[in-house]
């Protein structure tokens, strides 16, 4: 009973490898199956994306008033721009690089996809009040145009790299 276990996970094991291998890419374009970038990459343009933003976009509202829970100063680089892309990155697990995930993550702010929690939004556990709602609101304040702008900016930013 044990070897037909086994030899049936063998089996199982083989089967995905062969199965999957023309899909893997060898070459070193840091990018996995379906083609997203590595959170790695994710990571680090996440961390800088936003200032790339302001310097594209430099009338994109800032929201940064908000003071910090550790320095209990105005944490003035915790911007709305930061926020939308930790949210959409680290929150929501969506590709930065892709059209459709940005304009998921604005339904998102407009009240039209899926519902914002308030504990996981990011500023939530550093910052003494949660910006969830004035950032809602300043996204609501855009026009479809300026959305539109906004997310073409975000898409090419990430697809810099």
């Amino acid at each position: 009973m044990k070897f037909k276990y086994k030899l049936f996970i063998s089996f199982i094991a083989t089967s995905v490898v062969v199965l999957t291998s023309p899909y893997i890419n060898l070459d070193n374009s840091n990018k996995n199956i379906v083609g997203i970038q590595s959170a790695v990459a994710q990571r680090i343009a996440s961390s800088d994306a936003w200032r790339k933003l302001y310097q594209q976009l430099p009338d994109f509202p800032r929201e940064n008033k908000y003071v910090s829970k550790k320095t209990r100063k105005v944490s003035e680089n915790h911007t709305l721009a930061r926020r939308l892309i930790r949210y959409h990155v680290f929150v929501k697990g969506r590709a930065p690089n892709t059209r459709l995930d940005w304009k998921l993550t604005l339904a998102d702010y407009l009240g039209a996809n899926e519902i914002m929690y308030d504990s996981s939004y990011p500023g939530a556990d550093t910052l003494r009040k949660n910006p969830i709602d004035s950032d809602r609101t300043a996204i609501k304040r855009l026009n479809r145009t300026q959305r539109n702008t906004l997310i073409q900016t975000l898409v090419n930013i990430f697809n810099q790299q």
